[in-house]
């Protein structure tokens, strides 16, 4: 590929032409059309996709659109020696309150109403005792930072469609959300999302340090008073198929960000699925160190490679990042 120069301006009057320029050099990387190939067809790593309504109205359409979206991104997913299992796939949306209250009702818990409670996808391992643990330190953490243990709900999931290697079996795991109550401190929706934000590395931390920082199959995949992710490793189909959560006409949502992620410099795993709490990405990121890469065996880029700011336009580089309002 043609070494990007360091010195493109960002922004001013030149930053047009600089982006230009680049997209330019990036398509003169490519080989001209030749027999079945075309270069027309190029694409680059994950699948991203993003809908959500203009005017902010929730709806499961919105959903379903989702999904769909999804689905259609098959093509750009990693499938290895076992055509069930893929790198991953997921989607953001905003928290449904009216299906989370219905269905914590169901155990007896009414749920205050939207921006007052913030809702965790957490992770957990599949061996009971040590969920167990996990879950009574998670609790002691919130009382420690001032919030209040609503209720945890345990998420239905099927999983049918996901391989039956027992190599793969393995590394599921069990699905708890968590319901925590905003203090009364607290006098806005903004102040409450930061104190989720600095309670879910409080907790993850002191999981870490509990464990040795061992992997034990504990991680809070979203905490949030707004947002809430569902994903893991899947193929594109099989997010809707894996949770009864994304098919139910309760569960609504103004927006919906998916993306099926194509790993090529870590190995895949539940926790590197996308999206993640705040955005998406098409394209791995490349490693700062100019060293191999422990994970994948492969060297990595080295940072003075890094693309500016200004180069953010070639697909490999591309985002999607947003900041949710309330449903």
């Amino acid at each position: 590929m043609t070494k990007l120069t360091p010195s493109i301006a960002v922004g001013g009057a030149g930053a047009p032409k600089a982006a230009e320029t680049c997209a330019e050099d990036f398509d003169r990387t490519r080989p001209s059309r030749v027999g079945l190939y075309d270069p027309r067809n190029e694409h680059d790593a994950c699948g991203v996709g993003f809908i959500a309504h203009m005017k902010n109205e929730a709806s499961h359409s919105i959903v379903e659109k989702g999904l769909e979206i999804l689905e259609n991104l098959t093509h750009r997913g990693a499938v290895g020696a076992d055509p069930l299992m893929g790198d991953g796939a997921g989607m953001l949306v905003q928290i449904p309150h009216g299906f989370f209250k219905a269905v914590m009702a169901e155990q007896g818990i009414d749920l205050p109403e939207p921006g007052h409670y913030g809702v965790g996808h957490i992770f957990m391992p599949q061996d009971a005792e040590l969920r167990a643990a996990i879950e009574t330190l998670v609790e002691e953490v919130i009382a420690a930072e001032g919030q209040t243990v609503i209720g945890w709900r345990d998420v239905p999931v099927s999983n049918e469609s996901l391989s039956k290697a027992p190599e793969i079996v393995a590394t599921e795991p069990v699905h708890r959300q968590l319901f925590i109550a905003r203090s009364p401190a607290l006098s806005s929706d903004d102040e409450f999302e930061r104190r989720l934000y600095i309670l879910r590395k409080v907790i993850s931390n002191r999981v870490y340090a509990e464990y040795d920082t061992r992997d034990t199959g504990f991680y809070p995949v979203s905490l949030s008073s707004r947002t809430i992710v569902y994903k893991g490793m899947f193929l594109a189909y099989q997010l809707g198929a894996y949770y009864a959560d994304l098919k139910d006409e309760r569960f609504q949502s103004a927006l919906a960000l998916v993306h099926q992620r194509f790993s090529t410099n870590t190995f895949p795993s539940w926790k590197l699925s996308h999206p993640y709490r705040m955005g998406a990405h098409n394209g791995e990121i490349p490693n700062s160190s100019a060293t191999t890469s422990p994970s994948s065996g492969r060297s990595p880029m080295k940072a003075s490679r890094t693309p500016p700011a200004s180069t953010m336009r070639s697909n490999s580089w591309c985002r999607a990042a947003i900041r949710c309002p309330m449903p």
